[in-house]
């Protein structure tokens, strides 16, 4: 048995006991290949947990028109946020986003059953939490410097032809991902939201995209079960190794915030690199 294969069944023993999922069934699942989808019912037996979130404090009016009712990411608890900043390793103002958007999609997404755990292991497989290539959100949640995807031109990802004329990602032969998030334009044009309250839709501000991401995950129904959030995370990016690197680290995020829950050793467990951004996007 190779060092590897040593690594990987103790990734998956360690998983199955803390989720409670049977060790067989986990490590098909791990080991299934890129690029090829699922039947729903087809993975896990168990969603990852929830990761628990700060009190929601009264928040006033932000994000988009269709509810007044959201949680500015100004207003998450601080002393919690620097606790949890430092036990996952989410940059502060990113976990802001993301936490604001697990509060939004649960009064506004009635039934999804989402946590800002999952928003942010997507957050970490697609750009590191915007970090990619010396990358940083600043304070006001944009980007010091734009992330842009590969050019999906169909020579080893996805064919999608240009649908903004560049307007997002600078290229109007084909369309690129954008962002923190890694949103492609014509999904972004669909269901970009506006999570600050600047009047502008922007990928490449954390609380756009991080709601935008809550959102669109939503849409596909109940992420409470195996399936629903298989189903959700497959349709962000249609590759069974993406949803088992967002998997991991969805469980450890929120093992993070849960001292009392058993983690998986951090030396069985690959720590998850951002993706060449774009490389395996899909149309939707």
């Amino acid at each position: 048995m190779t060092r590897a294969t040593k690594i990987f069944i103790a990734v998956a023993s360690v998983l199955a006991l803390v989720l409670g999922i049977g060790s067989a069934a986990l490590m098909l699942r791990l080991a299934s290949q890129p690029g090829v989808a699922s039947e729903p019912g087809d993975g896990p037996a168990s969603p990852p947990p929830i990761a628990q979130a700060p009190p929601a404090p009264s928040a006033g009016p932000v994000g988009p028109t269709e509810s007044a009712d959201s949680m500015d990411a100004s207003s998450v608890d601080s002393e919690w946020l620097a606790s949890t900043a430092q036990s996952t390793g989410i940059p502060e103002r990113v976990l802001q986003a993301y936490v604001a958007a697990g509060v939004w999609a649960e009064k506004n997404r009635n039934g999804c059953r989402l946590g800002w755990n999952t928003i942010a292991a997507i957050g970490s497989v697609e750009t590191n939490h915007g970090r990619y290539e010396g990358s940083s959100v600043q304070p006001d949640g944009n980007l010091d410097t734009p992330i842009i995807g590969a050019q999906l031109n169909g020579m080893g990802v996805a064919q999608i032809d240009d649908t903004d004329e560049g307007r997002l990602d600078g290229d109007d032969e084909y369309d690129r991902a954008v962002g923190p998030m890694q949103f492609i334009p014509v999904s972004w044009n669909r269901h970009g939201l506006d999570a600050n309250g600047d009047g502008v839709k922007d990928p490449n501000n954390i609380d756009d995209a991080a709601m935008t991401t809550a959102s669109y995950l939503c849409v596909a129904g109940d992420m409470g079960t195996a399936p629903g959030w298989e189903r959700s995370v497959l349709s962000y990016n249609n590759s069974l190794d993406y949803v088992s690197k967002v998997y991991n680290a969805a469980v450890l995020y929120a093992r993070s915030v849960d001292p009392g829950a058993p983690a998986p050793p951090a030396q069985t467990v690959p720590v998850a690199t951002p993706q060449r951004p774009g490389a395996s996007r899909d149309s939707e």
